[in-house]
């Protein structure tokens, strides 16, 4: 897998964005100007014209440094394109009028041209330090690492898999690279599979199932977990919150003096402005090398119903009613 983004070279990032996602999103696009070391051009999509009018109100009142460039679209300003580019592909459009997280996959595609870089940016994320992104590679898909795998609903992972189609383990989207180089024929086939028009709109994951294919299919890696962290809700931090450890507190765990990019998943996205108030990250260090990507892990049909039946044995226990996950704890 070779990697070709020269230094000198201003970075095409994408965020699917709306109003209500300030409080943290706001955070992470404050500290992307502030503290990338590279020029950018932040594509941002949202989705009414209102929510565009309230996007570009925000950017406008940020500090702005001379390299860096912003857009804000709704989603009808890419109808037009999305008719042309989709046209032979009508379980990609169906897709994209699913779960808004879900065109994280789809519109950057209509608005970069044909093998452009595009590194897709959740909202909630955040960067500690001066850094740069890490090359994008001419062919293959970069996405981050996550611990336990976040692809639900089962049956459509189990679909997937009986028709002999990899997906890769521990897959985070909170930070992906790619050049938009998929093979739409099969992409379009594989949204298909899953259901087309009738994918469950309301569950943000299935997006998960989507990169997690075409990351086997294409090819590519995992940014180095230390750099590019992904908040984990483990059993030790459910074990204190349940002993009334403060959220916040739960954050100056972190190592933050590596991290390049911290996925605030979950819960932990509303705890960053506190935390910021309070002083847990200090002040930002310099971490502007590049960093090692890691092989993408395929998840087995066999793990994965290992994982499965231990989930059910851990909620028969009662550990999910005892230990509640990060987003049902009142814990401020």
């Amino acid at each position: 897998m070779s990697a070709m983004t020269p230094a000198s070279t201003t970075r095409s990032l994408y965020m699917v964005l709306s109003p209500a996602a300030l409080p943290y999103a706001r955070l992470a696009i404050e500290t992307l100007w502030k503290h990338s070391a590279e020029p950018v051009h932040l594509h941002l999509v949202t989705d009414t014209v209102a929510d565009r009018a309230a996007l570009t109100i925000l950017m406008e009142a940020l500090p702005l440094k001379p390299q860096n460039r912003w857009s804000v679209f709704a989603e009808n300003d890419l109808a037009e394109r999305e008719v042309e580019r989709f046209a032979r592909y009508p379980n990609l459009r169906a897709f994209r009028q699913g779960h808004p997280c879900w065109r994280k996959i789809t519109d950057p595609l209509l608005l970069a041209e044909p093998g452009e870089e595009m590194i897709l940016l959740d909202p909630d994320i955040y960067f500690p330090n001066r850094f740069t992104f890490e090359a994008t590679p001419a062919a293959g898909l970069l996405l981050m690492w996550q611990e336990p795998n976040c692809l639900v609903p089962p049956r459509l992972v189990r679909a997937a898999m009986t028709a002999g189609v990899p997906l890769a383990h521990h897959v985070d989207i909170g930070v992906a690279h790619w050049r938009g180089t998929a093979d739409l024929d099969w992409l379009d086939w594989f949204i298909g599979l899953l259901g087309g028009a009738a994918l469950p709109a309301h569950i943000l994951h299935v997006e998960a199932i989507v990169w997690s294919a075409l990351a086997m299919k294409m090819g590519g890696g995992y940014l180095n977990p230390q750099s590019w962290h992904c908040w984990r809700d483990t059993a030790r931090t459910r074990v204190m919150r349940r002993l009334m450890a403060k959220n916040v507190d739960l954050l100056r765990s972190q190592q933050w003096s590596q991290i390049k990019c911290f996925h605030a998943g979950g819960e932990a996205k509303w705890w960053l402005p506190d935390a910021v108030e309070a002083g847990v990250f200090g002040y930002p260090c310099e971490f502007v090398q590049q960093t090692a990507v890691r092989p993408l892990v395929e998840l087995t049909p066999v793990a994965y119903e290992r994982e499965q039946k231990m989930k059910r044995i851990l909620r028969r226990m009662g550990y999910y009613s005892l230990f509640k996950p990060a987003w049902k704890s009142g814990n401020p």
